[in-house]
């Protein structure tokens, strides 16, 4: 029943997602705390960028943000970000896709908590002299953080299931190596057992751990 099982080929293509999320939840944290940034800041340029960047790109499909960093980016710019092989630049053109897609969803997670953080906070440290950077990373920002951890790892879990869309352009994960074994062995559901197993190993651990996180550094108002 299940001799398509090759465990080394396995293991492979979920380190491969595992390596996908990691980076992609680091690059969208880091892209989306500037994009909630520039969406509260006092300058409306900036408010009126980032809104039209979130409003745009989490419209868009993810599977469309993909080939376009593959077609768009490598095919015809020429981007490669580095890469030396095929292998190694479509995997990094993944990442960039699953960045800049779910930075839209953390921005606006973030801007929750950001409303959260009562005005006077923020009037109050103005009034000391703080600049508007200032108050965001040292009084808003850490509040914020605390007050939206099950929306980030709700976050991260839709990451972790997105990543399948990777196999498009030819990386290697999990759905990719799926697809190849569908296609060779008549076990369709065995296969997808096997591959949703893997998925639940890998996404409730992540909610159960930061479900605890949150309950521990909740903000009591």
């Amino acid at each position: 029943m299940f001799d398509f099982l090759d465990m080394d080929a396995l293991l492979g293509a979920f380190w491969v997602t595992v390596k996908l999320t990691v980076y992609s939840a680091i690059g969208s944290l880091i892209w989306g705390t500037l994009l909630a940034g520039m969406r509260v800041s006092p300058v409306p340029l900036m408010r009126v960028v980032g809104t039209a960047y979130v409003n745009v790109v989490r419209n868009i499909p993810l599977t469309v943000v993909i080939l376009f960093t593959s077609l768009g980016l490598y095919s015809t710019l020429g981007v490669a970000l580095g890469g030396a092989d095929f292998e190694a630049i479509n995997f990094r053109l993944a990442v960039l896709g699953l960045i800049a897609y779910t930075a839209a969803f953390v921005c606006e997670a973030l801007r929750s908590g950001i409303n959260t953080v009562p005005v006077g906070q923020a009037e109050a440290a103005r009034a000391l002299g703080l600049s508007f950077g200032q108050v965001l990373t040292l009084i808003v920002l850490p509040q914020a953080f605390r007050s939206v951890v099950n929306p980030l790892a709700n976050v991260l879990i839709a990451l972790t299931k997105n990543t399948t869309v990777a196999s498009v352009i030819g990386v290697a994960e999990a759905a990719y190596l799926m697809k190849g074994w569908i296609e060779t062995y008549a076990a369709l559901i065995p296969i997808a057992a096997v591959f949703a197993f893997g998925f639940i190993c890998l996404t409730l651990p992540t909610g159960l751990v930061l479900g605890w996180v949150s309950r521990k550094v909740a903000v009591k108002r």
